[in-house]
């Protein structure tokens, strides 16, 4: 099972990196050592802070080590062995979180996921962790895939890559979004073995209460921050149609209730009234997409409290070429789009920006692209700071399975340093960000710069 041998084949770079890394062979300095010892001081740049909707001057950022020291408006001398970084006027922000990203499965065709060895899967899935975080994008909620594995070697220095809030396996019941068993594979057995694509980690089946709580002990086992169930159908699984619903209140009741029993949430995929009001009675605290929702149901979140975490899907360049079945859900998404941001904006739900890009390199370059689409319904200091702050918030649910407890998406005393220079006013011109090899002249995460084009 590819997943397991995954893991054992991460110990072994592990091991050999630091082999590599002893008396016995120097060790090379890399990118994600800088700046780990050594205070960083900026100065001269416009603020914005995650929070407020308009740029602030005047201010002093000192980052030392993973956090920021202190933002102070005082000329104070600097710590010994500061490293004083004049920004020339630009914007210093957060880094930008993605709340809904496949890391595992956005780069690659849905073909070669299907059939190509792991080691292939797992070295293309971290060149393209190091890529979204040179788009800027410094924490991403992993919402369906074997992310594990990746969220540990970045976290521990061996790759550059993202936060990862990882979901590990989406729970799904045969029939459902993210079931890509093929038919040889039915019927199931219950008991027996598991198929071939559950083996990978990317979906796991349950038919009953007993299957749902135990697939989802088992993603908590592994490391989940938040679990994902599959509401009803999706757009990538062609047997599924965006109407139907899967797990019954009750069946999404217990994953609620071991989610809360390891102090944590549960977030459901669902597109159709029916299933987003099923997940919210059930106790769900997040729904993804929900673009074929209506006024009552738009109504039943916001009283509710219930986070939307949806993606502004336009038109076809969005989303790989789709042909069948999956082209007619994919045209129904991009119709729902404009209606269910407005119901969003109209009944002021918690909203929060994802991507959801897939199964194509082409795509993910765009993930700021998908940023900018908020436009239609957003002014830009509401955009960054859905972007920022705002999903933080949403990332906070996870609680004491928070794999990254303290404040993101913010500049302020004591958060994390995850911090981007931009060339130019973002709240002014929101396109900036849909160019991030040219506008984000640093990229920082975690107090390391990992892209710096003004010092060097």
């Amino acid at each position: 099972m590819w997943i397991y041998r995954a893991g054992a084949l991460w110990q072994v770079w592990r091991h050999r990196w630091r082999h590599w890394g002893s008396a016995a062979a120097p060790r090379r300095r890399s990118p994600l050592t800088r700046g780990r010892h050594s205070p960083i001081l900026f100065t001269n740049f416009r603020l914005f802070d995650g929070k407020s909707g308009a740029l602030q001057d005047g201010y002093r950022l000192l980052v030392d080590g993973s956090r920021i020291k202190s933002l102070v408006r005082e000329d104070h001398a600097p710590p010994e062995r500061t490293k004083v970084i004049d920004c020339g006027g630009r914007t210093i922000m957060p880094g930008l979180i993605d709340a809904h990203w496949h890391a595992l499965f956005a780069a690659l065709p849905i073909q070669v996921l299907m059939s190509a060895d792991i080691g292939y899967i797992f070295l293309a899935a971290s060149t393209e962790a190091e890529r979204t975080l040179m788009r800027g994008f410094t924490t991403v909620r992993d919402v369906g895939g074997p992310a594990f594995a990746l969220k540990q070697a970045i976290d521990d220095g061996l790759i550059s890559g993202p936060r990862i809030y990882p979901s590990g396996a989406m729970i799904t019941t045969s029939g459902g979004h993210g079931d890509l068993r093929p038919l040889s594979d039915i019927p199931r057995s219950l008991g027996g073995p598991v198929s071939v694509s559950e083996q990978t980690g990317g979906g796991a089946v349950a038919d009953s209460a007993a299957e749902v709580q135990l697939r989802a002990r088992e993603q908590l086992l592994q490391g989940a921050s938040q679990l994902k169930l599959v509401g009803g159908g999706g757009v990538s699984s062609p047997r599924s149609p965006l109407d139907m619903s899967t797990f019954s209140e009750s069946e999404l009741r217990v994953a609620v209730e071991v989610a809360k029993d390891w102090n944590t949430y549960i977030t459901v995929h669902a597109y159709a009234p029916n299933t987003v009001q099923r997940a919210i009675t059930a106790g769900a605290a997040c729904i993804e997409h929900a673009h074929l929702m209506d006024d009552e149901t738009a109504r039943m979140m916001s009283d509710k409290g219930i986070w939307l975490s949806i993606q502004p899907f336009l038109n076809d360049d969005d989303s790989v070429p789709l042909t069948g079945p999956s082209r007619a859900k994919m045209l129904q998404v991009f119709a729902g789009t404009n209606s269910a941001y407005e119901l969003a904006n109209k009944h002021r739900i918690k909203t929060a920006f994802g991507t959801d890009l897939l199964f194509s390199g082409a795509l993910t370059v765009r993930q700021g692209t998908m940023l900018t689409h908020l436009a239609k319904w957003y002014n830009n200091a509401e955009i960054l700071m859905m972007a920022t702050a705002r999903n933080a918030e949403l990332l906070a649910l996870s609680n004491l399975r928070n794999p990254y407890p303290g404040k993101l998406g913010v500049i302020e005393d004591g958060a994390f340093a995850d911090l981007l220079l931009v060339d130019g006013d973002p709240l002014a011109d929101i396109t900036l960000v849909a160019n991030p090899d040219k506008n984000f002249l640093m990229i920082m995460k975690d107090g390391k710069i990992y892209k710096d084009k003004i010092s060097t």
